[in-house]
């Protein structure tokens, strides 16, 4: 499998850079789910990254790849949008 370096940016990960392995497009996935243990033994603590556009590059503002932003509510966004779970608005 494919791996690359990826940031990520804030929470307890800030400033790191890890190899994240890429899908079948050849792009990270989107939610990033690191187990933290508890140093009890007690229930491990889920951080959460969401990928995001790294900032384009300033010269030729080319997409220079992707990096992870800290998510502390850990809610998942974006995902499948299927046409049968949006609301309709105006039907009562």
């Amino acid at each position: 499998m494919k791996s690359e370096d990826t940031p990520f940016f804030g929470g307890p990960l800030d400033g790191r850079v890890l190899p994240v392995l890429l899908g079948p497009t050849g792009h990270p996935p989107k939610t990033y789910r690191v187990p933290v243990p508890h140093p009890e033994g007690g229930e491990p603590t889920v951080l959460v990254y969401q990928r995001v556009a790294a900032p384009p590059s300033p010269r030729l503002g080319l997409h220079r790849g992707w990096r992870y932003e800290y998510d502390p509510e850990g809610d998942p966004r974006g995902g499948p949008k299927w046409p049968w779970t949006r609301r309709r608005r105006g039907r009562d």
